[in-house]
């Protein structure tokens, strides 16, 4: 179960998550039609030393069911690497990764010169994550600055002292991360947000309305994926479920504007047969969203 304070590698607690994340991105990345080519994510796994893990990108066939499958994962990350390659467009040049977890995006995107992109994680999944991209010779095509601190403590303070510039307009990403906070840790983390936001910037994340759905999704996973390494990360110990704010309510309050596409329609978007989804799911899958919120350069008017 989670405690306030508690921290993680990247096998253990909600670092065993990013490695998931990371196997079934490797499995996406081979398929002839990928979303995303993420040629490091094999990488981290195989670093990692996890037998489950790297048996999953071997023989994928157990994440056929999962609502978390290659396919999902694929639209996801898609979805997070436009939203950094829009702002690109748009001549943003800072970008934060919030919880970062093992995706390369700072290194496998074409960002454009002059690019600062931070990433916020825990301090042993960024150690973990530079020892295994120096050891393969990785080189960032944009100026990446690790930000070792908890997303529960004082984050925007480090994130200060790493260089980052308030007045400048910013790319944020929460990916996969809202399920992880307490409620209360959710708004403070959008309050802080809002504050170092300088107009035209703007943030991604994914959400669900209804949190309890969450706990079924363990459920499943606890009965269904037996001997796989999934089967080993007890979610229900994981997620928090307490009511909160959906991102992009609070956000439109606070007077940026919004957009969210449910999976279906990110699945048009990007031209792709979604996979069946199990009938315990449903209800989860219909109120999944991925969200972007942006900071208007001018003032609505009254």
């Amino acid at each position: 179960m989670r405690t306030e304070g508690d921290t993680w590698d990247i096998v253990s607690s909600v670092g065993a998550t990013a490695l998931g994340v990371a196997a079934t991105r490797a499995v996406e990345t081979v398929q002839p039609d990928a979303l995303v080519r993420d040629e490091y994510a094999a990488l981290f796994v195989a670093a990692s030393g996890h037998e489950g893990m790297n048996r999953i990108i071997a023989d994928p066939s157990a994440l056929r069911d999962s609502p978390m499958g290659p396919a999902m994962i694929g639209l996801r990350s898609k979805f997070f690497d436009d939203h950094f390659l829009d702002a690109a467009a748009d001549d943003v040049r800072q970008a934060v990764i919030l919880a970062a977890g093992l995706d390369a995006r700072a290194y496998r995107l074409p960002w454009p010169p002059g690019t600062v992109v931070f990433e916020l994680d825990q301090p042993k999944v960024l150690e973990f994550k530079r020892q295994v991209l120096t050891e393969h010779g990785a080189v960032a095509p944009a100026d990446r600055r690790e930000v070792a601190v908890d997303l529960r403590d004082d984050w925007p303070q480090a994130l200060l002292e790493a260089g980052f510039d308030p007045s400048a307009p910013t790319a944020w990403s929460a990916e996969g991360l809202l399920p992880y906070l307490p409620g209360v840790a959710q708004d403070a983390l959008f309050e802080r947000i809002a504050r170092l936001s300088a107009p035209g910037s703007r943030l991604a994340t994914d959400t669900i309305s209804n949190y309890e759905e969450l706990g079924r999704m363990a459920e499943y996973q606890a009965d269904h994926m037996q001997d796989t390494p999934f089967a080993e990360i007890d979610l229900s110990g994981l997620f928090y479920t307490d009511d909160r704010t959906e991102p992009d309510a609070w956000f439109a309050a606070h007077g940026w504007s919004t957009t969210a596409q449910s999976p279906t329609e990110l699945a048009s978007r990007y031209e792709r047969a979604l996979p069946p989804v199990p009938e315990q799911f449903e209800a989860m899958f219909r109120s999944s969203r991925y969200v972007t919120v942006t900071n208007p350069v001018t003032a609505p008017s009254a």
